[in-house]
C-alpha cells in the first residue's frame, strides 16, 4: 500500500518550514498554509541585514518603489580583491543591481550617490556603460569626490551635479609608480585611455583637446600630473551639469521621470 504523504503530519510541518520559513510554529493535519503574501518581520529583518551585509545597503529594488539608489564609495573592486582596509564597491554587486533595475517595471528612475577614489579601470568604466546604456532616467550625484576612473561614472546619467565642495581628479592611467617600460606597454595604454576619454567626451560637455590637456597638466602635483576640479570647476569645463545637493538630484529625476511617461503616452500618437 503506498503511503499517503500529503495527508500525514510531517508533509505539514517540514513543508512549512521548507516553503514558508516559519520554524517556530507546528501546523497540525488540516490546519491551511501561512500565507505567503502576509508579512513577516523576523524574517524581514533578516532580509534587510544579509543585504547590508552582502550590498551594503537594504535598499535594493522592490516594487513598492519608483526610484532605486545606488552609493559608489571608496575604492572600485574589480578582478582584483582590494585590501581589507579599503573601503570598497565591488562591481559584482553593482552591476546586477542596474540590470534588475531596467528590468523592474516598477523602477522608473535611477539616482547614482558617488563619493569614490577610482580604482580597477575596465570595471569602472563597464559600469559606466552599463549605467549610460539604461533606458530610464538616471542621475549622478557627486559628493566628496569622483576621482580617476570614477570621472566616466559621473557623467554616466542623463543629467549630473555636483557638492559645492566635491572634487574630482583627472589624469591619465598608469600602474603604480611613473615608469613605463616597454613601447607595447605604452600603447596598451593609450587605447585604454583613448576609451575613458571617447566616453567621457560623449557622455558630457568638455571638450576633448581641454580634457586632455587637464589629463596631462603640470602645475597641480608635486610628482604627478592631471587637475582637481572643485564644485563649479566641474560644471565650467562641461564635465558636470550642474551644482547641487541631493534635493536638486531627486527634483531632477522626478522631472525626468515625468517627462519620460509623457514621451510614452505620446508615442502610440505619432505611430
Amino acid at each position: 500500500m503506498t503511503r499517503d504523504f500529503f495527508n500525514t503530519d510531517e508533509f505539514t510541518n517540514d513543508y512549512l518550514y521548507k516553503n514558508y520559513g516559519n520554524s517556530s510554529s507546528k501546523k497540525s493535519k488540516g490546519e491551511m498554509p501561512i500565507n505567503p503574501n502576509e508579512s513577516n518581520k523576523p524574517d524581514q529583518q533578516e532580509a534587510n541585514l544579509a543585504n547590508i551585509a552582502a550590498l551594503g545597503t537594504d535598499n535594493i529594488p522592490s516594487r513598492e518603489e519608483n526610484i532605486h539608489i545606488i552609493t559608489i564609495i571608496g575604492h572600485i573592486e574589480g578582478h582584483m580583491v582590494a585590501p581589507p582596509q579599503n573601503k570598497s564597491t565591488k562591481y559584482e554587486h553593482i552591476i546586477p543591481q542596474l540590470t534588475a533595475v531596467e528590468e523592474n517595471p516598477k523602477i522608473e528612475g535611477l539616482l547614482i550617490i558617488l563619493n569614490t577614489v577610482g580604482g580597477d579601470v575596465e570595471a569602472g568604466l563597464a559600469i559606466s556603460e552599463l549605467v549610460n546604456s539604461i533606458s530610464k532616467p538616471k542621475v549622478t550625484l557627486v559628493l566628496g569626490g569622483s576621482h580617476s576612473i570614477g570621472v566616466p561614472l559621473a557623467t554616466s546619467g542623463d543629467y549630473s551635479f555636483i557638492a559645492p565642495s566635491g572634487t574630482m581628479t583627472i589624469h591619465p592611467i598608469r600602474m603604480n609608480g611613473l615608469v613605463i617600460g616597454v613601447p607595447q606597454t605604452f600603447k596598451y595604454f593609450s587605447k585604454m585611455q583613448d576609451r575613458i576619454i571617447d566616453f567621457v567626451v560623449r557622455t558630457s560637455k568638455v571638450n576633448r583637446d581641454e580634457f586632455f590637456d587637464l589629463m596631462n597638466s603640470t602645475d597641480e602635483f608635486a610628482n604627478d600630473i592631471g587637475t582637481i576640479l572643485i564644485g563649479k570647476e566641474a560644471v565650467e569645463k562641461g564635465l558636470i551639469n550642474e551644482v547641487g545637493g541631493l534635493d536638486k538630484a531627486l527634483n531632477k529625476l522626478k522631472e525626468l521621470i515625468n517627462l519620460n511617461k509623457s514621451n510614452q503616452e505620446d508615442q502610440p500618437f505619432k505611430n
